[in-house]
């Protein structure tokens, strides 16, 4: 067994040094790295035809269980989640519907109009609208046309666009941390652990909505200086262009918004109705289909499959430190060091799971960290998982906003940036987002002792 740990583990290191490194697309380092996982690790070192069907974990989509829960908690399993898989597919699938009609853009155009196109309040508007479509949408579609709008409209009205970017891409991941669909480390959080959307707007939820009023408060100040030099720019309103002008088929537009409300009205409820997100996932990508039949092939090959390919490899190698006992001797140092004190416990995993978001995907780092809390909260007395669940949830979304790379928003609300004529440095994003997470990792961290401890 300690020649496959060994193995496992420097599949794993491996892999993460060359998803950082970026040589290679990272689907392709994920899916390679998975084979390696079932052929080395469970083949030659483990003679385990078990461990490889644990980790495909193909059994888990014929169950009842796995599309109807019936109010029980859902059963954990290893290997790869094909519920969060699927529920990530639908709803790229209704988004890219949503997309076509100009929803977004629509949107955008309209808050724009509603606050007289005033660049303070459209400055605070943008960033409250970043993070509630975060909460149900992906952050990365939430950022790609937030970002393209505030450009168009900072040409318009005359206005430094990178201040609003740089509030808009922490906000997305900050609305991202509030529910369950709304990041994909929480999707995963919430479909391996059972968990569901109340489960999270009623605990992570809470800690985003009361770390937003500090985050606008905080952008405010940092960027009051650029703000009013623009609102001493005399614009001709009328001569802006009507928010209707953005939707390009009326029809696709309502049907789109039609579909949206029922996707949240599904997630809402889930818990209630015994629809899983694999279950809620497919049905909003078949009704998309199926209403969009002309626009079916354009739809489907905007769907982002290698995002896709990625999950499927990195919950294969992830899978081979779960069969090899590597996580629980994981699990066993945090306990050990932290002498089984919960608030310690939870303070470790905020803050690495920041610190380490920062600087590396989180997404496998989320993937990785959930046998590990599973495990500490089986071995150490008195530890509730859902704790160190919310404690994970919130480092990682949270941690990922530091830097230019810690999470997809972040690169994509740059590049549209760098692309429309506004670069963004390092140093430029850094000062004012690291500041930002060590704030909100902070109200977090005194959140979570306070109700929890």
């Amino acid at each position: 067994m300690l020649a496959a740990q060994i193995l496992a583990v420097i599949i794993f290191v491996v892999m993460f040094l060359m998803i950082i490194t970026e040589k290679f697309e990272r689907h392709i380092i994920t899916l390679v790295c998975g084979l390696l996982t079932l052929i080395l690790v469970f083949g030659v070192c483990m003679h385990s035809i078990g461990a490889v069907t644990d980790t495909l974990n193909v059994h888990n989509i014929f169950t009842l269980g796995f599309w109807y829960s019936a109010g029980e908690a859902a059963e954990e399993s290893s290997g790869i989640n094909w519920a969060t898989i699927i529920f990530i597919a639908g709803m790229m699938i209704m988004v890219e519907g949503m997309a076509k009609a100009g929803f977004f853009r629509w949107l955008c155009m309209r808050l724009a109009k509603i606050v007289n196109y005033k660049t303070t309040p459209l400055f605070i508007a943008f960033m409250i609208m970043s993070a509630v479509l975060a909460m149900f949408i992906d952050s990365i579609t939430v950022i790609l046309f937030l970002a393209a709008v505030t450009v168009e409209l900072a040409q318009l009205l005359k206005f430094n666009p990178i201040p609003m970017i740089l509030s808009e891409i922490f906000c997305a991941n900050l609305g991202g941390s509030a529910t369950m669909c709304g990041d994909p480390p929480n999707i995963i959080i919430g479909t391996s652990l059972g968990y569901s959307f109340a489960d999270f707007i009623t605990n992570t939820g809470l800690i985003a909505g009361i770390a937003l009023v500090f985050v606008i408060v905080y952008f405010y100040f940092v960027f009051r200086k650029e703000l009013k030099k623009s609102a001493n720019n005399n614009i001709d309103i009328s001569s802006l262009p009507k928010p209707e002008s953005a939707i390009t088929d009326k029809t696709g537009f309502v049907i789109s918004t039609l579909i949206f409300l029922a996707a949240v009205v599904l997630l809402i409820t889930h818990a209630q109705t015994g629809l899983t997100v694999a279950t809620i996932g497919l049905f909003i990508a078949i009704v998309t289909i199926l209403t969009s039949l002309k626009h079916t092939g354009e739809i489907l090959k905007k769907v982002d499959y290698k995002t896709l390919l990625f999950f499927v490899g990195l919950f294969v190698v992830v899978g081979g430190l779960e069969q090899t006992g590597v996580l629980k001797l994981v699990a066993g140092f945090i306990g050990k060091i932290s002498g089984g004190n919960l608030m310690l416990m939870i303070a470790i995993i905020i803050w690495v799971s920041g610190i380490a978001s920062a600087f590396v995907d989180n997404i496998p780092f989320a993937a990785t960290m959930i046998p590990v809390i599973s495990s500490l909260s089986q071995t150490v007395p008195g530890v509730d998982l859902k704790v160190l669940a919310w404690a994970l949830s919130m480092g990682t979304d949270i941690g990922g906003s530091a830097t230019p790379i810690g999470a997809s928003a972040n690169v994509v609300g740059t590049s549209v940036a760098a692309k429309k004529g506004y670069p963004v440095g390092w140093g430029q994003y850094c000062k004012s987002a690291v500041p930002a997470t060590v704030l909100v990792l902070t109200v977090s961290t005194l959140y979570i002792f306070i109700r929890y401890c």
